[in-house]
């Protein structure tokens, strides 16, 4: 068993590096744009799915890649204790969607549309917008075959920036055909780069011979001039491929979605066929990939099941989240309809008796809380108030309390007048609590 260094009880304990804290008010914007989220999906007809974070490796080895960059660089990944099995903290969420749709034969009658949303682990330099711990929602369409499906994903993407207000992401196209189309490309690819060996940085003379596709992706500007001249891919597709394609674009053409073909976009998985997409922006500095996926017909039989086409993307929450805030669309987080204003702390049984009654209701409602003998000021309760973001303020005084009564007094409205409502009959006037929202 590996042994543990404990710190020091003195030694401050922090998060991990690069795996962050969500704390009010940036949790309620997560919150708001995962309501969006699961709304829309709903209006399409995918259903949630959820995966375990921990998986086996072999998982990833064999759906991803074995020379991708997150199998051989950003994987978090150890022995279980217990077994010696090698597992690996999920980095991507797609081929544990195929795993589990294997695992519990979901295809037996028919496709399913599916989608998730939760954290996935990559061992990357952290910056902004790319952490090592990143919440990712995702959409599979599991079991369809027709570029139809492919639009419907890209359509559902859409959709989703016009419900949080982005007006500035461009989508980008490309089709990687099948396996015997990449591999005559592929030579062509070798060739070519072979006879331009000395502007290949060292990262993309270690992919030469294993994965050259990935040369395409470079981001170094010394080699865009030559990268921009090697081979396309689209000029090896067949009849079939192309055919996929131009029904993809056809529809998208219908429905008035700007696009732009870039036959440099292979994306970052091995898994890949036929349609690859990307949303991309130039407001998030180097990582302007909001939105991306593709088709991914072969990665049923890479995983040992029978073969089944699928479709899918998904999206960095943060990177989005980070959009929406520049453009003053995030919603503010919640507030309370109501905070309540205590005098004496032996009114407390009548007053949450009272609290929870609104609740049963509906209405939210926030409290100071006493410091065990004594409530704070009236003064320091009002700013407290203010401060929530409530719209009224129920006032449980001694004179009230005597008379059956709380004091409605509204916050955001100066010229309102204050008004005396029964606390027998809360049902009678609660929903007034609410008019203002």
């Amino acid at each position: 068993m590996t042994e543990v260094t404990v710190p020091a009880r003195s030694e401050k304990l922090t998060a991990v590096k690069g795996m962050n804290d969500v704390l009010p008010p940036d949790s309620a914007a997560v919150e708001w744009f995962e309501a969006k989220v699961r709304a829309l999906m709903a209006r399409y007809a995918y259903r949630n799915i959820r995966t375990p974070i921990v998986e086996r490796t072999p998982l990833f080895i064999r759906g991803l890649g074995e020379v991708t960059d997150i199998v051989e660089k950003e994987m978090y990944c150890f022995e279980d204790r217990l077994n010696g099995d090698p597992l690996t903290l999920r980095p991507e969420a797609t081929a544990g969607v195929v795993r589990a749709a294997l695992e519990h034969n979901m295809l037996y009658d028919g496709g399913k549309r599916l989608y998730y949303v939760g954290p996935m682990f990559r061992h990357e330099r952290p910056q902004k917008g790319r952490y090592r711990q990143f919440d990712q929602i995702g959409a599979e369409a599991l079991g369809f075959s027709g570029a139809e499906v492919d639009a419907e994903l890209i359509l559902m993407a859409c959709a989703l920036w016009d419900e949080v207000g982005l007006t500035d992401v461009r989508l980008e196209l490309n089709s990687l055909g099948q396996p015997h189309e990449r591999l005559q490309h592929r030579k062509a690819l070798i060739a070519y780069f072979e006879q331009h060996t000395s502007v290949l940085d060292e990262d993309a003379r270690r992919r030469l011979q294993s994965n050259p596709l990935r040369i395409l992706d470079t981001k170094n500007p010394t080699m865009q001039a030559m990268v921009e001249n090697a081979p396309k891919l689209m000029d090896y597709l067949g009849e079939a491929s192309l055919a996929h394609f131009q029904s993809l674009t056809r529809i998208l053409d219908a429905n008035g979605i700007p696009y732009r073909i870039n036959p440099r976009l292979v994306r970052g998985m091995d898994y890949y066929n036929l349609t690859v997409f990307e949303f991309t922006t130039d407001r998030l500095g180097s990582q302007g990939t909001v939105c991306a996926g593709g088709r991914y017909d072969y990665l049923f039989e890479q995983l040992g099941g029978k073969a089944a086409p699928a479709v899918g993307w998904a999206l960095g929450v943060d990177r989005v989240l980070e959009l929406v805030k520049s453009s003053g669309g995030v919603a503010a987080g919640p507030v309370p309809d109501a905070f309540a204003i205590v005098t004496d702390v032996s009114a407390m049984p009548v007053v949450l008796s009272c609290l929870q009654t609104l609740r049963k209701v509906g209405i939210s409602v926030q409290m100071q809380p006493s410091s065990g003998e004594a409530m704070g000021s009236m003064k320091s309760q009002f700013k407290r108030a203010d401060s929530s973001g409530a719209r009224y303020a129920l006032i449980f005084g001694a004179d009230e309390l005597a008379a059956g009564q709380v004091t409605v007094k509204a916050l955001r409205d100066p010229a309102a007048a204050q008004s005396a409502q029964p606390l027998n009959d809360i049902a009678s006037w609660a929903g007034s609590l609410q008019s203002a929202a």
